[in-house]
């Protein structure tokens, strides 16, 4: 009888830990479930509104589906404006500044982290110090360069100036790190030179790194805004985020323009990230480890 009355409030207190349990899951799930709902609803809202005649959007109380189906938003788009020249200055600016960025990065990183030199550390803390000045104080003087240099309304002043980011070659530096050194020796034995060795060893090694750094590159190359609104005032030469306030019109109320480029303008990043979502998980976690 003893044993029989021990055991059922222990059996008691294992079924209120499990319901405990449940309810905490089915309570987490709501409201990550909310946060999801609340970050989406400004973007199904836009793609909804860009269907949406003019009239249509300033109405009240607003609807979030389109009573009146209007894709001639997205027909003028391409019809009326520049769009594709833009959409296509946005893409060759971010995957150039993509490409070379990595690069010079991934060089630059491995070096700090498998080469002794000079100064080698001065100089990287230099460019960690780098990381705490604001873009804006920069600004002029590296306007005046480009001036000097002539590159205004190009695609070298959107790419080059940007191309030795100082968080990238930290990070590709933290990930080299990892590299055994033993399979640089075995090469240089095999008479392997340095860039072979960085190019077949090191960087098929570092494929983690430049999935993390390759995603941080290009969003922040599109969406950039400040840089090309200072050195760019040739039409042709806008990029989107440029771009997109001149499509309001000259009375500014082409609101249904303005959505359905912005509809456009976000989908390739949405598509990189989402098709490139494993690899960056990995390489966060890969780079967590190394840490």
């Amino acid at each position: 009888m003893a044993v029989q009355t021990l055991s059922q409030p222990r059996k008691h207190a294992r079924s209120t830990s499990k319901l405990r349990r449940q309810l905490f899951i089915v309570l987490t799930n709501l409201i990550l479930m909310g946060a999801v709902f609340l970050t989406a609803l400004p973007f199904l809202y836009m793609i909804s509104a860009s269907f949406k005649p003019q009239y249509e959007i300033f109405t009240f109380p607003v609807k979030l589906l389109p009573e009146t189906f209007f894709p001639d938003n997205y027909t003028k788009l391409f019809t009326e404006t520049l769009f594709t020249r833009w959409f296509l200055n946005t893409f060759i600016v971010a995957g150039g500044r993509t490409l070379l960025s990595l690069l010079l990065c991934m060089l630059a990183g491995f070096a700090f982290a498998k080469y002794e030199f000079p100064l080698k550390q001065q100089l990287f803390i230099f460019i960690l110090a780098s990381l705490t000045l604001p873009f804006e104080i920069l600004l002029v003087p590296l306007y005046k360069m480009m001036v000097g240099l002539g590159w205004l309304n190009t695609y070298w002043v959107m790419i080059v100036p940007f191309a030795a980011n100082a968080f990238g070659i930290f990070l590709a530096r933290q990930y080299s790190l990892a590299l055994p050194t033993e399979l640089m020796e075995a090469a240089r034995m095999d008479g392997a030179n340095e860039l072979s060795i960085f190019f077949r060893i090191a960087l098929p090694n570092l494929k983690p790194a430049i999935a993390v750094l390759g995603i941080i590159f290009f969003n922040g190359a599109w969406n950039d805004f400040l840089w090309p609104l200072i050195v760019i005032n040739d039409r042709v030469m806008y990029v989107i985020n440029l771009a997109l306030p001149t499509l309001r019109g000259p009375y500014g109320d082409q609101y249904g323009l303005v959505l359905a480029g912005a509809v456009l303008a976000t989908l390739p990043v949405i598509i990189i990230f989402v098709t490139m979502q494993r690899y960056f998980i990995e390489g966060l976690m890969a780079g967590a480890l190394k840490g």
